[in-house]
Formats: structure tokens, C-alpha cells, sequence
């Protein structure tokens, strides 16, 4: 099983890192930081008669990353009730991508994968991340990924995440089912 984190955050180590961190400790994966590849907005030309083309930034491996992992992680603290603006990014240029013809298998492949969401927000997150939820499964939907689980924690200054004992909690327990899920593939 192949694991692919894509990290959201603008800050290093902040909370939603140290969360991810509870979830994927001792489990193989890659973990993609957001903040340092170039990702370039999407302009979207959808309807032009050429269509998109190609852009030359860093998203590439996105999609590579994509297509050799059956399961994502998409980590990112609540900014104004929703996504980053680094994981927007990356998520709106999934519209051009699932239609690139370099990636014919994509849409394909995001049928056999699991998506995870690990959020962290400072203000009633259960309650003010859930649009952030929401949209990501939208997004899952329109995509057809598996939208398995997310966790929302509560975090105001660095470091606070691990005094959020439910969300630790659910880090923990999901972190043991992909170190069992882990083993039974690699068997």
C-alpha cells in the first residue's frame, strides 16, 4: 500500500503537521509539502477549442504522486472555513489534469484510491471545519475517491493540537488501522 501525504500548511511543524504526524508515524508514505513546489493557478480552458496546456511548474508531481498511491492524506488547517490556499490550488488544478492527455489512466486510477482528510482549526473546529469537510467531499465525489475518514482537531498556538485528546485519539486509531493495512498488503 502506497501512502501519499500532501501537506497545506504555509508553517512548518504547525499543528495539522503534528497531527498528520500522530497519523503516518511508523508508516511508509511520502509526504509532499505544498509550500515548496511551484503551483501555478489554474486557468481554466476548458472550453476553449485547444483546451488546457500544459504549465510549467511543479504539478507534475502531483500527478505522479497521484497515480502510484492507493491511499492520500490531504492535511491542511482550516483557513476562513475552508482549505489552505496552497491545497486549493492544488485541488483546482485537478480539473486539468483529469484531462491531460499525458495521464490518460488518472481518472481511472482515483477510482481505486482512499482519500483521508487530517484538518486542524482553532475556533469550534468540529463544527466550523465541517464546511471544509463538505467540500472535500464534493470533490472526492466528483472524482470518484474513496472519502474514508478525517479527523478535525483543535489547535490555537503551536503545539496545542496534542492537548486535543479526541483528535489524538482518532490519529492514534487510524494510524493502527494503516500500519495493519500496510502489513496485510505487503503479505
Amino acid at each position: 500500500m502506497k501512502i501519499t501525504t500532501f501537506i497545506g500548511s504555509s508553517r512548518a511543524n504547525g499543528n495539522t503537521e503534528i497531527l498528520t504526524d500522530i497519523v503516518t508515524k511508523n508508516v511508509t508514505h511520502r509526504r509532499i509539502y505544498l509550500k515548496d513546489i511551484m503551483i501555478d493557478p489554474i486557468h481554466d480552458l476548458r472550453h476553449d477549442m485547444k483546451g488546457f496546456r500544459p504549465v510549467a511548474d511543479d504539478y507534475d508531481q502531483i500527478i505522479e504522486a497521484i497515480l502510484e498511491s492507493d491511499v492520500l492524506i490531504f492535511s491542511t488547517p482550516v483557513y476562513w472555513y475552508s482549505m489552505t490556499g496552497l491545497m486549493k490550488n492544488m485541488i483546482d488544478r485537478l480539473s486539468q489534469a483529469i484531462r491531460d492527455e499525458r495521464y490518460p489512466e488518472l481518472k481511472e486510477h482515483l477510482k481505486t484510491v482512499n482519500a483521508i482528510v487530517v484538518t486542524v482549526g482553532g475556533d469550534i473546529p468540529r463544527i466550523k471545519a465541517l464546511p471544509l469537510i463538505q467540500q472535500f467531499k464534493y470533490t472526492f465525489d466528483f472524482l470518484s475517491i474513496n472519502f474514508s475518514t478525517y479527523i478535525i482537531g483543535q489547535g490555537r498556538r503551536p503545539g496545542d493540537v496534542v492537548k486535543d485528546e479526541q483528535a489524538v485519539a482518532e490519529a492514534l486509531l487510524l494510524n493502527e488501522k494503516l500500519k495493519m493495512e500496510s502489513k496485510s498488503n505487503a503479505h
